[in-house]
């Protein structure tokens, strides 16, 4: 049997407008509203089982949403080690050689944390782990690193395409299918984006 798996970027907050590595910011008033719109709408998928990451930005989110989620460990974002926290622009700096490494091999980790490789492969384990005598839909609030490990598992990508893959935040990319043979459908919005003005 086929399995559904839709996972939900969190709402924006401060962390994520300051480029910051898995930085655990709660939500703001910017990231609450569309959350709870997308609520009052309907527009958050039916599924049997409900699950999120542990950061307290999946926790508002979810929450905002209207979703009594348990906390998955398999889904916590990105152990980024001593960068955890800091400005993208701030390791740059003082790291340079090291935010090289990061982004040209998969297998670097010169932050202390999790490589790219062991986040894919963490992330596909728990995917893999989905079978259809389960529950047929799952629904996610994971963030954005964890989506992205989840699209290279489950499509067989080279990991480093895991850089070319974007997630807004409030989106849905649904996954259907069970291991080693996987669909994707990308980034459908939770809420209609306001016209521009």
């Amino acid at each position: 049997m086929t399995v559904r798996v839709m996972l939900i970027s969190p709402a924006m907050n401060s962390a994520l407008r300051e480029a910051r590595f898995a930085g655990d910011a709660p939500l703001d008033e910017s990231g609450l509203r569309p959350a709870r719109a997308a609520a009052a709408a309907g527009s958050v998928p039916v599924a049997d089982q409900w699950l999120r990451g542990p950061s307290r930005r999946c926790r508002d989110t979810a929450e905002a949403l209207g979703l009594r989620t348990g906390a998955e460990h398999a889904l916590r974002d990105w152990e980024m080690g001593r960068w955890s926290g800091a400005r993208l622009s701030e390791v740059s700096a003082d790291e340079p050689d090291g935010v090289a490494a990061w982004l040209a091999d998969p297998a670097a980790a010169p932050h202390g944390g999790e490589s790219l490789l062991e986040l894919c492969a963490r992330v596909g384990r728990w995917l893999d782990s989905l079978h259809g005598d389960g529950p047929g839909r799952v629904v996610g609030v994971v963030e954005p690193a964890v989506i992205r490990a989840a699209v290279v598992h489950a499509l067989a990508l080279p990991p480093l395409a895991f850089w070319r893959l974007d997630v807004a935040p409030l989106t849905v990319t649904e996954l259907s299918g069970r291991s080693g043979r996987w669909n994707l459908r990308c980034g459908r919005p939770l809420v209609a984006e306001e016209p521009v003005r």
